[in-house]
């Protein structure tokens, strides 16, 4: 069902891919249509500022996408995040990172298919060229936490495990920015198209606020649907106001 098109008085909230931008087969791929940043500018202009993106990819990937466009952020699911003024703070580190890093890279390269992506305060395990592989990675990562699970985080997506620290997720980040100008006091709207979305579209139903799934998939906490990333941009670009 289609959503309520955008306001001048939200407050809007974006994940980045297959959101905004199509799921590429390696993270480094990933590329924004041309006229993204444009539309995403004039956008945020008009709901005063009021946009972020809500990401697990790390601010700096965030920015390397959405280029020459900065926008305020959250990246690795709300462990790092840029607020409005530019204040950031830094993600916490990930509990035994070095270890955990050796075991899965082991893992990635007996299985060739397999990416363990490291991002730094998150290690990420992506099977989306060897979808047959998704249980062995999943074992693999089991195997490699053992009982020594103090402080992490398992998140499973779209063809990917990702290891991260706790303490964070994308509805403490949405929330984050909703205690603060320009986003207080406005309505909330979240789009995205994962399980690591349903943490947002949970605190934005909170707040009587809208909730978009993207795409078809599991069970989701979003009122409402938009059927791909096209689809997305034409909802943005109907915005009202």
């Amino acid at each position: 069902m289609t959503p309520p098109r955008v306001t001048a008085g939200d407050a809007l909230f974006l994940d980045l891919d297959g959101t905004l931008v199509e799921i590429a087969p390696v993270p480094d791929a990933a590329r924004a249509a041309r006229h993204l940043p444009a539309l995403l500018e004039t956008v945020s202009r008009r709901v005063g500022a009021a946009m972020a993106v809500v990401s697990g990819r790390p601010i700096a990937e965030i920015d390397r996408i959405l280029a020459p466009l900065i926008l305020p952020a959250a990246g690795l699911h709300g462990l790092e995040r840029r607020s409005a003024n530019g204040t950031r703070g830094s993600p916490p580190a990930l509990p035994r990172y070095d270890e955990l890093r050796a075991t899965l890279q082991a893992f990635a390269t007996d299985h060739p298919g397999i990416l363990l992506e490291d991002k730094g305060a998150a290690l990420a395990l992506h099977y989306r060229a060897r979808p047959e592989l998704g249980a062995a990675a999943a074992a693999a990562v089991e195997t490699a936490l053992g009982d020594g699970r103090d402080g992490i985080v398992t998140q499973h997506g779209k063809a990917v495990i990702e290891l991260r620290p706790d303490g964070a997720d994308k509805g403490m980040a949405v929330a984050a920015f909703m205690s603060e100008p320009p986003f207080a006091g406005r309505r909330p709207v979240f789009a995205g198209d994962d399980i690591t979305d349903e943490a947002a579209f949970r605190t934005v139903r909170a707040q009587g606020g809208v909730t978009v799934r993207v795409g078809g998939g599991d069970t989701t906490a979003a009122e409402w649907n938009l059927a791909d990333v096209a689809a997305v941009h034409a909802w943005l670009a109907a915005m009202e106001g």
